[in-house]
């Protein structure tokens, strides 16, 4: 159906949202095309986009669409049990957990519905508590104010793996009216209430390795997001020094009081820093709105210092290893969970405690989906990516800064009684390991033949490897073949296929190329282990500017 068509159908509609009806006649030919040219698309990490009228917008038709086929999905899959629900702070977020149970109501599918807004790990985490045959998450995590999302777990409480979101993918595209789908509202939609924070936080406080004394002040913020209601209570309650930043402690959908949500920019930084300055603090924590990433700034010899997800990933997992071992605690059998473009230093810390290591592609429905593998082969000690995200207990399987949080909470208490910092203890595993340094650069290919541009470059470094000065490339994975090469041996990557490419060189330096499946844009991934950190970080900058002139040239 032509975009023309699609418009004229809704505009049909005698029942159409009120609001959304206001928006479609107000639109000119321009975003009338905009907005139907295509159908919003059910991806392996459920829906994404901006909120508004049409078939490409995120709106209670695109919600009510989504989940029927989610129902479809789960009736067929036949496992028994509801499905839990929870949402954010976003724009229309409650109402689209609202429908999303109504329409699984319709289905004859009980539903588990947070009575407020709760953070994405505890709905990870009511999966599994309730026995759920799924989850449905409504979030856009950290992106703008304009968008929002919707994402599906399995019974395990993981994100949906590629061959069920494929299943649920097919079950949606044979729906083809959105505004004939029925909802119910009725007693099949069940409220959880805010005594089960209890039984989630019972769980979390099983993290506790050592008894600390909690003279450190914290300054938390959840960036207006759902750890509000959870974190800086919790952490009050178990004694710690925590001073939350009462501007970005109101749930605001529009983000009024930050710059940016996503603790990857230092922009969300700017206010909590200068409140821990004012208020002699030595940690600053912030919470991303659905609280699964946590980013950590570090006073350290009088400034603050932003660490990225790979030097805290590499803390909680060095303390985790290190304090059990001094208890006699270390697993016989325990593994530690990775992805392939998180930093190599996290595989050298659990190597060196006789830890297995587990590497997966990026995103952490693969963590929760290995780790369900292996849970009768031995015991989950910890899981992590690059951006940001770490699982330190299996009792969820998703990403949880809750847990992150606490962790952290306890190691700057623990070092700060030595008169210490995080600073110091990751300089420590510097000396212990050597000085690893990773760093993403992110292209967008404008134009119209973005898209095409992204095919074309992917083509060129399979062809072309980039050469890397006084290194030799030692071996690489093409992940859209299954295949690593090394010495000229092809062998076979225990991995799904994905459009990624992989290249290994001298003194662990890596390459990674991943574009993105819907945009044209490009993640390059660069990671080595240096003689100091200056140096390993004056060669990957070199590096990454060399391949982004390549990539201008072609």
């Amino acid at each position: 159906m032509s975009y023309e068509k699609k418009y004229q159908f809704w505009l049909n509609q005698k029942d159409l949202d009120p609001v959304l009806l206001d928006e479609l006649i107000n639109l000119n030919e321009e975003q009338i095309e905009e907005v139907f040219y295509s159908d919003l698309s059910f991806g392996t990490g459920g829906l994404r986009g901006l909120m508004g009228v049409g078939t490409n917008r995120v709106n209670v038709y695109t919600i009510r669409k989504a989940t029927l086929g989610f129902a479809r999905f789960l009736k067929k899959k036949g496992i028994p049990g509801g499905v839990a629900i929870s949402y954010d702070n976003r724009h229309y977020s409650e109402s689209f957990a609202k429908e999303a149970a109504m329409v699984l109501a319709a289905e004859g599918i009980d539903s588990y519905l947070f009575e407020s807004l709760r953070p994405t790990p505890m709905l990870s985490f009511a999966v599994r508590h309730f026995k759920a045959c799924g989850g449905i998450m409504i979030t856009a995590s950290h992106n703008p104010k304009t968008y929002n999302g919707y994402k599906a777990y399995d019974h395990t409480g993981a994100q949906l793996n590629l061959e069920d979101a494929e299943k649920v993918i097919e079950e949606i595209n044979h729906i083809d009216n959105p505004f004939m789908i029925d909802i119910l509202d009725n007693e099949r939609i069940h409220y959880i209430k805010k005594d089960f924070d209890e039984i989630y936080l019972n769980e979390v406080k099983k993290i506790k390795i050592n008894d600390v004394k909690k003279d450190l002040k914290i300054v938390y913020s959840p960036l207006h997001g759902t750890g509000k209601d959870i974190i800086p209570g919790f952490l009050k309650a178990e004694g710690y020094q925590i001073l939350p930043y009462e501007p970005q402690m109101v749930i605001d959908p529009n983000f009024s009081q930050t710059k940016s949500s996503n603790p990857e920019e230092k922009e969300a930084y700017e206010k909590t820093i200068d409140y821990a300055h004012r208020n002699d603090a030595g940690l600053v924590m912030i919470t991303d709105p659905d609280a699964d990433r946590l980013g950590i700034a570090v006073k350290h010899q009088g400034e603050f210092h932003l660490l990225t997800g790979n030097q805290t990933a590499a803390i909680e997992l060095f303390y985790i290893l290190s304090e059990k071992k001094l208890q006699n605690k270390l697993p016989k059998k325990g593994f530690v969970y990775t992805t392939n473009v998180t930093t190599d230093l996290i595989k050298v810390i659990a190597k060196d405690f006789d830890m297995e290591v587990v590497t997966t592609l990026t995103g952490f429905k693969f963590i929760g989906e290995k780790a369900e593998k292996n849970k009768h082969l031995g015991t989950y000690v910890f899981g992590c990516e690059e951006s940001y995200g770490s699982l330190v207990k299996d009792f969820v399987r998703d990403k949880d800064a809750v847990q992150a949080v606490y962790l952290l909470s306890e190691i700057a208490n623990y070092l700060n009684e030595q008169g210490q910092t995080l600073m110091d203890y990751l300089h420590h595993i510097y000396q212990i390991y050597g000085f690893y340094y990773e760093y993403t650069n992110s292209i967008t290919l404008l134009g119209l033949s973005g898209l095409e541009k992204m095919k074309t470059l992917m083509q060129h470094f399979k062809k072309h490897p980039p050469v890397v000065l006084n290194k030799r490339m030692i071996a690489f994975d093409d992940l859209d073949k299954g295949v690593h090469v090394e010495d000229g041996i092809t062998s076979k990557v225990d991995l799904p296929k994905s459009n990624v490419l992989k290249y290994y060189y001298e003194d662990n330096t890596w390459i990674v190329f991943r574009p993105s499946g819907t945009e044209p844009k490009i993640k390059i991934y660069f990671g080595t282990k240096g003689k100091s950190m200056e140096d390993a970080k004056a060669f990957i900058h070199a590096l990454s500017d060399q391949i982004a002139l390549e990539i201008e040239g072609l």
